[in-house]
């Protein structure tokens, strides 16, 4: 399953620490951040409980970026 999330991030160099973040997070297969258009897409890992992922996407983001923000 691919979603796709509206972000705020306030850099480009901080898009790239979210996404290698949020890439090694349990349950997401690959997440692509675009610092341009200010969105996250996640393809999660089959049979993966994708709003109890981005839960964890989130706060592992927010430890690499704190001013962050994932609109789930």
């Amino acid at each position: 399953m691919k979603k796709t999330y509206e972000i705020y991030v306030d850099c480009a160099n901080c898009a790239q620490k979210m996404e290698d973040t949020a890439n090694k997070v349990e349950g997401v297969a690959k997440a692509t951040v675009s610092f341009m258009t200010q969105k996250m897409k996640v393809e999660f890992a089959e049979g993966a409980d994708a709003p109890a992922v981005m839960e964890e996407v989130l706060k592992a983001c927010q430890k690499v970026e704190p001013d962050c923000e994932i609109k789930l």
